[in-house]
């Protein structure tokens, strides 16, 4: 017992370690306070709706009427019964935010070296150096909540299948099944996709390993193994990947109705992106060069201020009041000058991380370096997009299901996991007496001449190599002359050198310490230790120029991130239905959802429908969205800047009966029917709805009437009355998977019409009309998921239990 202590003790001491650490770097947390997160503001925005509902009536939604006109809550933090896995990853997220993804960052890390047989200590550096890279700091920052932790938990995954391969059979397939339901439930399908492309890189490394070794039977039986805990794993998440999977085909990321653009020419013919659009954020090749040397391409497009910068000093010399310059300084977005439209920094890994990386290059043999070597080659390859576009091509034609993904440049998470791993077995390899002192010296002769070698280039020849003119030069010079982009540029230059010459030092002392360990005038454990330090240094140093103490507000601004104006207020006066439209921010912000029903929201996969008809209408002028949409407020400014409130006159209604219907062939023609269609007047109805419509013409009489008498967010009562049988229009997004109508308590019947809309035929007489939302994807789902979890604590407690047993017959014997 007493030798078991021992052995956990130091364990302990590590994750007390990265506790501490964590609170540190997000020390206002412990004063009650909260970052700020751009796009954790948007999506206050667009929850809100279903977080009040939630709290006031203790039920779940599943849609939401405040964004998009109307969009399941899918992939808006919705809950799903018995998501126990849920359940299990909040109680490992027990720090408070951000700080928790910063912990599980270090912890999953920690994990996967240990797993991969390294001493606690190493563990520990290289937990550090992972959770510490500017892109993992950078995302928490502006609020990429669900990339973080999906990435956190990719080396947890990672551990469980190497452990099967390791023909630890049991207790892999239970660590990948329960470390995949994590990855799933932290919901990032673009993160756990590139994780897939990693393990299948990991995977080939074995299977010419075992091929090598003769060793195929263990290796198919490995991959079964796998499968089954993936699948499990899915399983305990199936409400919520069954729930988003039908979502897809409705958004943007679904394959599209229409075959035409706005413009008249054919739709590309995909289900997936535009390659235009996956390809806006594509890495430079050169670019990749900030790994190394954090400042290379000017850091960020929002840099920050630097008093002694000769932009500065350019500003004081147009007259600007010393006082003022801070603020104009924040104002343009200049220093960054690379590939991307815009960065909020660079994904630097570290001067000394890069340097061991490619010591492990020469100290590390075998399956592990090529498989770390390949995903992170892959990576980087797949990262440069349209700057590497015939590789790029290959991939999102042929390979299933990368043209769902844009921001090409977000694989780079895969090089984020291998580069650390690799370069802490460099150093471990190193400082193991098992290798010839000439080999090391010789690994270290090279290491120091490439890394070196490339930062003393770069600083002789003083920045020459590099044009330092960035994508936005152009407008600078037209609109404010060649004097002001000259200081940017050699700010740009001043950066570049400052940060080399930090890399160059970092080099020569990471070269120093190891070179002093072959020559013993240092211990394993002091290297170790003075590493960790120079890691920590070099990386902290760079992620606190983008992500601080600033970063931080009262908790209260935080969760109210939108202050109601006078503009929303006098809207919010009318307490019947409707939908507002911001000219100011259009279909991408969520201000307007966080107090109103709006048609506008912040997502990455959008209505499908509603973009197109934004695309050929909205955004050319013609309000015919607005009007089926029931948009009676338009948020305008004024020639004076001030914000004004326009009511819309032609907005349609909640509901209403239609004289006239067109029958169209197609989604082409339905969408080009609208342009100015008295829609009150006339419905446009697909061919394949045409036997739900028993006329096509609705005689008009003074009597009829239809309104809407209550509503929820899930809930449409209407009550009609009319002498005879008529077609209504729903001002509802059409969405049959999972809105029922009910007539008088009956099952009933609707269609989709004016592209967009619900419609039905409605009989004569009195009658109640209710539409609910029953997704029934999300009781089968739960079903599914409840079933799963049962049997995954089954396995656990029969991995336990059998661990236990062996245990004990072992010392019996």
């Amino acid at each position: 017992m007493t030798f078991s202590i021992k052995k956990i003790v130091p364990h302990l001491a590590v994750v007390l370690v990265f506790i501490v650490t964590a609170l540190l770097y997000f020390s206002p947390v412990l004063s009650g306070k909260k970052m700020f997160q751009s796009d954790i503001q948007q999506y206050r925005g667009m929850a809100k709706e279903q977080m009040d509902f939630r709290a006031q009536t203790g039920e779940e939604p599943y849609w939401t009427d405040a964004a998009f006109g109307g969009m399941p809550t899918y992939q808006l933090g919705a809950k799903y019964p018995y998501n126990w896995i849920k359940s299990l990853d909040l109680s490992i997220r027990f720090l408070p935010r951000p700080a928790d993804y910063l912990f599980l960052y270090f912890i999953g890390f920690y994990i996967l070296l240990l797993v991969l047989r390294l001493d606690w200590k190493y563990a520990g550096l290289g937990a550090l150096a992972f959770g510490f890279s500017s892109y993992l700091i950078i995302i928490l920052g502006v609020g990429h909540n669900a990339k973080a932790h999906a990435i956190a938990y990719m080396p947890l995954v990672l551990s469980g299948i190497i452990l099967t391969f390791r023909k630890k059979y049991i207790w892999g397939f239970i660590l990948t099944a329960v470390a995949m339901a994590l990855e799933i439930v932290a919901n990032h399908v673009q993160m756990t996709y590139y994780l897939m492309l990693l393990v299948l890189v990991l995977g080939i490394a074995y299977l010419i390993d075992a091929i090598r070794k003769k060793e195929l039977p263990h290796f198919f039986k490995s991959v079964g193994i796998l499968v089954l805990a993936v699948v499990l794993a899915v399983g305990t998440n199936a409400a919520s990947l069954m729930a988003t999977s039908e979502y897809s085909a409705f958004s943007t990321r679904g394959k599209s109705e229409l075959s035409i653009n706005p413009d008249g020419t054919a739709k590309q013919d995909a289900s997936g992106l535009d390659k235009a659009y996956i390809n806006q954020y594509s890495y430079g090749i050169s670019e990749t060069l900030d790994l190394f040397i954090a400042g290379l391409y000017g850091g960020s497009n929002s840099e920050p201020y630097n008093k002694d910068s000769a932009f500065t000093e350019f500003l004081l010399k147009q007259g600007v009041p010393p006082a003022q310059v801070e603020s104009i300084f924040g104002q343009f977005g200049l220093y960054y000058w690379g590939s991307q439209p815009g960065v909020s920094g660079p994904a630097y890994l570290g001067a000394v991380v890069v340097f061991l990386f490619v010591l492990g290059i020469f100290m590390v043999k075998g399956r592990l370096k090529w498989w770390l070597l390949g995903g992170t080659i892959l990576s980087l390859l797949l990262s440069y997009g349209g700057n590497l576009s015939w590789f790029t091509d290959l991939w999102i034609d042929y390979f299933p299901l990368y043209d769902k993904f844009r921001a090409v440049t977000s694989i780079q998470v895969i090089a984020e996991v291998c580069v650390p791993v690799l370069a802490v077995f460099g150093l471990y390899k190193i400082l193991q007496k098992t290798e010839a002192k000439e080999d090391k010296l010789k690994a270290l002769k090279w290491t120091t001449g490439i890394t070196g070698g490339l930062s003393l280039i770069i600083l002789l020849f003083n920045g020459t190599l590099f044009s330092f003119a960035g994508g936005n030069d152009a407008y600078y010079i037209q609109n404010f002359g060649m004097e002001f982009i000259s200081a940017v540029k050699d700010d740009r230059k001043a950066l570049l050198i400052k940060d080399t010459l930090k890399t160059l030092i970092l080099v020569l002392i990471a070269a120093g310490l190891i070179w002093f360990y072959i020559k013993k005038k240092l211990s394993e454990t002091q290297v170790i230790i003075v590493m960790a330090i120079l890691i920590v240094f070099d990386l902290v140093q760079v992620d606190r120029r983008y992500v601080n103490t600033e970063n931080f507000m009262a908790a209260r601004l935080v969760e109210q991130p939108f202050q109601a104006t006078q503009t929303d207020k006098q809207i919010l006066q009318d307490t019947t239905r409707y939908r507002v439209f911001e000219q100011s921010i259009g279909l991408n912000g969520a201000r307007t959802s966080y107090f109103h029903n709006s048609i506008g929201g912040y997502h990455g996969a959008k209505p499908a429908r509603l973009q197109d008809l934004a695309e050929f209408y909205l955004y050319q002028g013609n309000i015919q969205p607005l009007n089926l949409l029931n948009v009676k407020y338009i948020i305008t400014q004024n020639e004076e800047g001030a914000e004004q409130v326009q009511i819309n006159p032609q907005a349609n209604g909640n509901v209403w009966f239609v004289q006239n219907v067109k029958i169209v062939p197609d989604a082409d023609t339905e969408i080009l029917a609208l342009d100015s269609l008295n829609t009150r007047q006339t419905a446009i109805v697909q061919k394949k709805f045409a036997n739900e419509i028993t006329s096509k013409i609705f005689p008009v009489d003074s009597t009829d009437s239809i309104e809407l008498v209550a509503h929820q967010p899930n809930y449409l009562k209407y009550k009609s009355n009319s002498a005879t049988e008529k077609l209504a229009v729903f001002s509802e997004v059409y969405y049959p998977e999972g809105w029922n109508v009910y007539v008088d308590g009956n099952e009933a019947n609707y269609f989709k019409a004016d592209y967009i809309l619900r419609a039905m035929m409605v009989p004569k007489g009195k009658h109640v009309i209710e539409f609910k939302f029953e997704p029934e994807v999300v009781k089968t789902g739960s079903k599914i998921s409840l079933a799963s979890n049962i049997v995954l604590i089954l396995i656990v407690l029969g991995g336990l239990f059998y661990g236990y047993r062996k245990k004990t017959s072992t010392a019996e014997a």
